[in-house]
């Protein structure tokens, strides 16, 4: 099991990030969170298999199609 606290930056809100992260951890068995910040910023935390979490956190550097991550 791994747990991992994610800060993804760029073009993350308004772009059905959060939507998105979502239905890609419970694809992949995973447990966690997701929120807005105040700072244009999504935090998430998720937890499960290592392999899941590591393919979510690759997920995390590209996201959704009308996402333009800067930075993770």
């Amino acid at each position: 099991m791994k747990r991992i606290h994610v800060l993804i930056s760029g073009k993350v809100q308004g772009v059905f990030f959060r939507a998105e992260i979502q239905r890609a951890a419970m694809d992949l068995n995973l447990t966690g969170w997701v929120r807005n910040l105040p700072d244009g910023r999504v935090e998430t935390v998720f937890e499960g298999e290592d392999t899941n979490v590591d393919k979510m956190l690759a997920w995390c550097h590209h996201g959704p199609p009308a996402a333009r991550v800067q930075e993770v």
